[in-house]
């Protein structure tokens, strides 16, 4: 099995995004690339190449700086580096840089799917857990899959959908827990640690260039690109043109779509949820006729809200909503996602390597 890479684009050929990741396959298969700030922290090219082969993804530099920040405090597990301190793991593509995807005894991986949590959207990348009662996650969010995150988020999956910033890169995401960690303390004397990480953590970020600001200019310049905060909160961007064509808005407010998803769930029998599903086909019908003015925007923010609503009785309007967003978009990637999530959407269980 083979894969197109294109060095100088950074993305992969239509045909491959068809195929499925099998790990001691495809995802070995690497060839050089070009050099880029990532190889200056010392992390061979093909184990880079290797980790966006996977994913179908372009990682930030800060992604491998971090690595080596992690490697630098543990040596033989970068990934268990921060678990005693902070209580935080280095999962999903870190995995592979681990090279635990080499160890499973599984041969059928889809890597979209690795610690993808209940909630998460197919913009939301998972590259830290930490508590796992409230399942706190942090990871990062991007609006197109051919494009570098936008910026980094959190979630704890137990409470619901809320994906709020903790900054553009992992160092500012890292220290907003840091900084939790140090308040919440009942013995200060038993601060040392944490502070000798944080000084470490904070050293590196300036030595690397990277803000440790959690609302960074680059994240407000893409914050007045949203055209609507969606039930998660992170905000949909959409490509509209000059004449304002790729969205509009749902008939519907955030707040009065929830009572109308509430209605559904928790009605009594099937004859009266099928009539509280009425002003769901109602927009049904406007999402047509809003793709058919090229105003992709629409069904993108009612398929979004649904599968944040959680529930399973919206599935399949999801599963029609949001693959055709997608492509319609051009973000075919996050089609193929959403639908491998809806066939496979868990609760619990989300690290695919686990036998």
């Amino acid at each position: 099995m083979s894969v197109l890479w294109s060095a100088s684009r950074t993305r992969f050929s239509p045909h491959s995004e068809l195929k499925l990741f099998f790990p001691e396959t495809w995802c070995e298969k690497t060839k050089d690339i070009k050099k880029r700030r990532s190889s200056e922290a010392d992390i061979p090219n093909h184990l880079c190449h290797e980790v966006e082969t996977c994913y179908r993804l372009k990682m930030p530099e800060d992604f491998y700086h971090f690595w080596k920040f992690c490697e630098e405090l543990d040596p033989d597990k970068p990934c268990d580096a921060l678990q005693a301190s902070i209580g935080l793991q280095l999962v999903g593509p870190y995995d592979i840089l681990a090279g635990k995807h080499k160890k499973t005894s599984r041969g059928d991986v889809n890597f979209s799917l690795h610690w993808r949590f209940f909630y998460d959207p197919p913009e939301f990348q998972t590259v830290l857990t930490g508590d796992s009662k409230m399942q706190y996650h942090v990871g990062y969010f991007r609006d197109v899959p051919d494009e570098l995150p936008v910026w980094v988020g959190e979630n704890e999956a137990k409470k619901g959908c809320t994906i709020s910033q903790v900054g553009d890169n992992i160092f500012a995401a890292v220290k907003l827990v840091l900084s939790r960690k140090l308040k919440e303390l009942p013995d200060k004397k038993k601060s040392g640690i944490l502070k000798a990480i944080d000084e470490k953590l904070t050293e590196t970020a300036k030595k690397m260039g990277y803000s440790l600001e959690q609302k960074t200019v680059k994240i407000k310049q893409r914050d007045k690109k949203v055209v609507t905060k969606s039930f998660h909160g992170a905000g949909l961007v959409v490509p509209v043109d000059k004449n304002g064509v790729g969205y509009r808005e749902l008939p519907e407010t955030n707040a009065s779509l929830k009572r109308i998803c509430k209605a559904i769930v928790e009605a009594p029998n099937d004859d009266q949820r099928l009539k509280a599903f009425a002003p769901i086909q109602e927009m049904l019908t406007f999402v047509q006729f809003a793709n058919d003015e090229c105003d992709y925007g629409m069904g993108y923010e009612l398929g979004i809200n649904l599968f944040c609503y959680g529930s399973h009785y919206f599935h399949k309007i999801i599963g029609q909503l949001l693959p055709l967003a997608y492509n319609l978009m051009k973000r075919t990637l996050f089609a193929e996602i959403i639908e491998a999530h809806l066939a496979d959407r868990r609760e619990e269980n989300v690290d695919q390597l686990a036998v």
